[in-house]
């Protein structure tokens, strides 16, 4: 190596060394963990869905190269410690990984059977890796090498050499490259030259020669300096006209930030404590992709495949019309279900608000505009009717989990319904909101109570928090005020714990405010100083807002919300616009917005207009997806609405045609994702907070006189009379409301050639593709069934016959017995969530066996006393509330074998619990008859009730008292064998019936809107869950070839729902059979017409 070169790579492990890169450039050689710290410099799991995948093929590896060094210990710390992040996301897929702990050999596995030895798997992975870190938009920078010209480096060397030398009073002619090592200096003499000031414009300004400078200066390193929160880089960014980094004159790499020093930052900044990662480009997620890719791992992520990765074309989005709806006046504002991803809201130019079955063309619910209340108006709302009576709706939104519809009209006033499962829209809250027109509404979580925002003409916003959602009570809590001009729309949003919302006025300024009296946090102005709308992607990561000025300019950009710059300005918008140009975002992927008679759409990622759709011509500008960005509706010149769709959607809407039940007016649970529900608990898994994203109908549009408040409501109840009718006359009749024979239902008695009891719990898995059930002589069942022609999906179905399931071991599942006792009343068993383990009791010890080889994992608390009931904590596997029949129910931490905390508040033996996630608690139930709820926190008890006798029943109340979660996590379904009764969470009755003439079971299901119950005749009841009416009975004939016993010697004893099939139920039997039956395809549980013929049988349940 020559002198030159040794010194030039000295100079570079110098620079490696100060800027702490001098480890990075190595081989992994099998160490994994420098492997994972090392890209951990670049990205984190969470940031996108190629990150996730990378660190989920390297933790795999990892874990496989334990497995195979026989190193068991080392496997299950890999596994609780660097895969079960993953399990969130994919619990089939991570239940599979922790099976291959039982295996003796983990090839075993046939996905997993042709993995060779460590070498060739490992040059696998790596080229796996590459391919993903080339794919990874995080990683596009990092890997483009600069275009240098040969030998750069010695050239810059040379040059500082010369330009060091060339004021020295006897330069050198060849000078020496270690002479670099420090500052030169000569003293000058008399006639030599000075040097030039540090000012002079030849030489520009001179850093101190030393260390050399960070890499922020540099790329492909370069650093991303971020505030410490959201908000503070629009608090320290006031200046809109500087997005970039000012130039000022100082040392080489200490250029300070643009946002550094700033006053509005500085006072503030305390209030944000939370960091990001550095490496982490602002305002860039890819994690809503995330769910989709994990679920796509199953079938690739052990077979050392090439992995392509899943990223979306302009084919997915929804550009062919299916459907055309004529609303019949002009549409202000549109907004899908969260859920229901056929269901669309429609408020109207006259005031009207209407809820469609798009596939079906089904007209759902539809309500004209009327003060509920007139001697509550205010004086200027009265003031306002009486010289124009006409209205609006300005907005009109679903709550996060659409049970609730707000409306935001033209004047004053905001009012909600509460949207019922059978489709009806019930008043809730009546609010004069605003002195002027309400221009935006919005829903909130505030201190996790839901909450409803509103700005408006008065240049206020307001902020109402539902006291009780059921007694339709609110409380006002924060009036923001602060803006010069009316408010035009709002963006509530949390970000890192915080809780904020953006605000936008019709003079361009944009605000945010967090819920407290301090006032305003930004002062911001919008591009164009327009009426812009801004909206947060699906998944909240990025922020987006799009508006029109008074000239006609429409701007939509994307924003850097760490620095409140504009980050991408989006093109193809006309010079003029003739109103507020409308945006809505989708599949955190794609923009659109409604211009020129098109609908325009954007990569997010690309500030060029990727495609354009005219749908067949007529469009204004109003445009919504739904959730899965499958479909969109527009609104037309002509006053109707058109469903565009992709191949998905498409699908959807055909599934939906090819049902003749849909023609009636119930809700849709279409492509809704349905929480599992089991007949022993609550909901096994709850909804988050969902990102609402913004639409704006132009504000200019023009409204309908109406000369009084009196005819407005006239005209409008007989033109929605004369539409219903005429949708009536459309429907058929569904025959069901009496299920007597097979035919009418598809039911399967499962295979089972031994007889072993009474099943006394029955519970279908997470993933759905099997059933368990618990016998009373203390044996377990599972039935499994597989892929095949005719189920791809290798879910439940009546139509396949399941596999009595056992391990190569012939090991049975038998809990243990204490002395013989299978009492069958104190049977209890939970599942995990991930199907892995399952608890069980049967008067014994509670034993915890492994589903995969039924071996007995662990046994524990011998009785007395024993448990009766079990159920998993929903946040951690490794806690259980476990009651006992000592009547007090134990905390119990199964990882460090300990009883945290014990509760005592009933006086006989537990017979049911539920946890609630958004309620915090546990809810309890015991052969007391009384209802009592604990706090999660500290397990203190928080109220409690006893259960009130029917009329002639003596009181008090005993017997076995069942108590189960519904979907929305506040209701709670109460069963006893004298009534079933539905409480909120205040355990305030709302409904209750008992049981006449035949003998109601006390195992009931709650599932969605319908309630399940087994009567001792071998009927199944079906019942509406609001007003606990039979909507539907299954008569045994049905589903067994000879039906039940008349003495009821033969009877369902236990009743579980599938987890995703909202239809699908089972039946364990009193003489050990397992039924599971689903209606015909065409037809479904409970529907209103099933509801309207069983009006006419006697019901079995009477209100007390």
């Amino acid at each position: 190596m020559s002198s030159l070169s040794r010194e030039l790579v000295f100079l570079i492990l110098q620079f490696l060394d100060e800027e702490k890169f001098k480890e990075t450039v190595h081989s992994t050689g099998g160490e994994w963990d420098e492997v994972e710290k090392y890209l951990g410099g670049f990205t984190k799991v969470e940031d996108n869905r190629y990150s996730m995948k990378i660190f989920f093929e390297i933790r795999k590896q990892k874990y496989l190269e334990a497995l195979d060094r026989h190193d068991r210990g080392k496997a299950v710390e890999i596994l609780v410690k660097d895969l079960k992040v993953f399990a969130s996301f994919n619990e089939e897929l991570f239940k599979e990984i922790t099976q291959l702990l039982t295996l003796e050999n983990f090839r075993q596995n046939e996905q997993l059977s042709k993995y060779g030895e460590t070498k060739s798997a490992r040059s696998i992975m790596l080229l796996e890796l590459k391919k993903l870190i080339e794919a990874n938009p995080l990683f596009r920078d990092k890997l483009i090498f600069p275009s240098f010209k040969v030998s750069r480096l010695r050239t810059l060397i040379n040059q500082s050499l010369n330009w060091q030398h060339q004021l020295c009073k006897n330069p050198r002619p060849n000078p020496d490259i270690k002479t670099l090592f420090s500052d030169h200096t000569c003293a000058p003499t008399s006639g030599a030259r000075a040097p030039p000031p540090v000012n002079s414009p030849l030489v520009g300004p001179l850093s101190k020669v030393g260390a050399f400078p960070p890499t922020s200066a540099h790329g492909p390193f370069q650093h991303v300096v971020t505030p410490s929160s959201t908000l503070a880089g629009w608090m320290a960014s006031t200046n809109p006209s500087l997005p970039h980094a000012a130039v000022v004159s100082g040392p080489l790499g200490l250029v300070p930030p643009p946002n550094a020093g700033w006053n509005s930052f500085c006072s503030i900044s305390a209030i944000f404590e939370t960091s990001k990662d550095p490496t982490r480009p602002p305002g860039i997620d890819y994690q809503a992709d995330s769910e989709h890719l994990m679920k796509r791992m199953r079938t690739m992520s052990f077979a050392g495949h090439v992995h392509h990765p899943n990223v979306y074309s302009h084919e997915d989005l929804p550009r062919t019309v299916v459907r055309a709806l004529h609303q019949g006046s002009n549409a202000m504002s549109l907004d899908f279900h969260p859920q229901q991803q056929t269901i669309l809201l429609v408020g109207t130019s006259i005031g009207d608000i209407t809820i469609w079955e798009v596939g079906s063309r089904e007209r759902i619910a539809h309500r004209g505009f009327k003060v509920w209340d007139t001697s509550a108006c205010t004086m200027p709302l009265q003031a306002a009717l009486m010289k124009d009576a006409s209205i609006s709706v300005n907005r009109c939104l679903w709550s996060p989990d659409g049970s609730i519809v707000g409306v935001a009209f033209s004047k004053h006033l905001v009012q909600t319904y509460v949207f019922g499962p059978n489709g009806d829209l019930r008043p809730q809250l009546e609010i004069d909101a605003h002195n002027g027109g309400v221009n935006d509404l919005a829903f909130s979580h505030p201190n996790k109570s839901l909450s409803i925002v509103t700005c408006g003409d008065d240049k206020t916003i307001k902020v109402m928090t539902f006291v009780c959602v059921e007694c339709c009570t609110g409380q006002r809590e924060h009036i923001f005020e602060g803006h010069d001009a009316p408010v035009y729309s709002i963006c509530p949003h949390v970000k890192e714990s915080i809780q904020f919302i953006f605000s936008t006025a019709f003079d361009g300024k944009i605000k945010a405010w967090l819920y407290d009296c301090v006032g305003s946090r930004v002062d911001y102005d919008a591009p164009g100083l327009s009426c812009t709308v801004m909206a947060y992607s699906a998944d909240g990561t990025r922020l987006f807002s799009c508006g029109t000025s008074k000239d006609g300019e429409s701007h939509l950009v994307e924003w850097n919300e760490t620095e409140g710059s504009i980050k991408r300005t989006y093109s193809g918008f006309r010079k003029r616009s003739s109103g507020v140009v409308q945006f809505d975002t989708t599949r955190n992927r794609f923009l659109a917005a409604g211009d020129e008679f098109l609908i325009k759409f954007w990569d997010m990622d690309n500030k060029d207009i990727l495609t354009t759709s005219d749908a067949d011509g007529g469009l204004p500008s109003s445009l919504k997806f739904n959730k899965e960005g499958s479909l969109l509706a527009v609104t037309t010149s002509d006053n109707g609405i058109k469903i565009l769709a992709n191949s998905d959607g498409q699908r959807l809407i055909r599934l939906l045609e090819s049902r003749a039940y849909e023609n009636s007016r119930s809700s849709q649970q279409i492509n809704s994702k349905i929480p599992a529900v089991s007949v022993l608990g609550g909901v096994s898994n709850v909804s988050g907070p969902m990102a609402t994203t913004i639409e704006r109908a132009d504000k200019n549009a023009s409204s309908v006189p109406i000369t009084g408040l009196t005819a407005m409501e006239n005209s409008r109840t007989a033109d929605v009379k004369s539409r219903i009718s005429d949708d009536a006359e459309k429907i058929k009749g569904w025959k069901l409301a009496e299920i007597v024979d097979h035919k009418q239902l598809k039911a399967m008695s499962l295979p089972d050639s031994s007889t072993s009891g009474k099943i006394m719990r029955l519970l279908f898995t997470n993933s759905g593709s099997a059933v368990l059930a618990l016998t009373s002589n203390a044996m377990h069942k599972l039935w499994k069934w597989q892929c095949a022609e005719r189920n791809s999906s290798a879910k439940s179905s009546p139509s396949v016959i399941p596999q009595l399931w056992q391990p190569a071991n012939g090991i049975l599942m038998s809990n243990d017995t204490t002395d013989g006792n299978t009492d069958e009343s104190i049977s209890c068993i939970a599942l995990s969530k991930n199907d892995s383990y399952v608890m069980s009791a049967s008067g014994g010890k509670v034993s915890l066996f492994n589903m995969m080889t039924f071996k007995v994992m662990t046994t524990f608390m011998p009785p007395p006393p024993a448990a009766t009931f079990l159920v998993f904590h929903p946040q951690d596997n490794n806690i259980i509330a476990i009651g006992m029949d000592d009547s007090t129910i134990q905390i119990y931490n199964v990882r460090v074998d300990e009883v945290k905390s014990i509760l005592k508040g009933h006086q006989k033996r537990i017979t049911g619990l539920a946890f609630s996630q958004s309620m915090n608690a546990l809810v309890s139930s015991g052969a007391d008859a009384q209802i009592c709820v604990w706090s999660i926190d500290g397990w203190e008890k928080k109220k409690s009730r006893f259960i009130q006798p029917p009329a002639g029943r003596a009181a008090p109340l005993t017997g076995e008292t069942r108590v189960q979660f519904h979907n929305d996590q506040t209701h709670l379904l109460v069963s006893h064998e004298s009534q079933i009764a539905i409480y909120d969470s205040n355990l305030d009755c709302l409904q209750s019936g008992h049981a006449a003439g035949t003998n109601l079971l006390g195992n009931l299901l709650l599932r969605r809107c319908l309630i399940y119950a087994g009567f001792t005749d071998g009927a199944v009841g079906v019942f509406n869950s609001e007003s606990l009416r039979l909507c539907c009975r299954i008569a045994p004939s049905s589903y067994t070839r000879h039906g039940c016993s008349p003495h009821g010697s033969v009877y369902p004893t236990v009743i579980a729902a599938h987890p995703t099939e909202p239809n699908q139920i089972a039946l364990g039997m009193s003489d050990g059979a397992v039924h599971v039956m689903e209606p015909e395809a065409d037809m479904r549980w409970g529907g209103p017409l099933c509801r309207r013929m069983a009006a006419s049988l006697p019901s079995p349940l009477i209100p007390p």
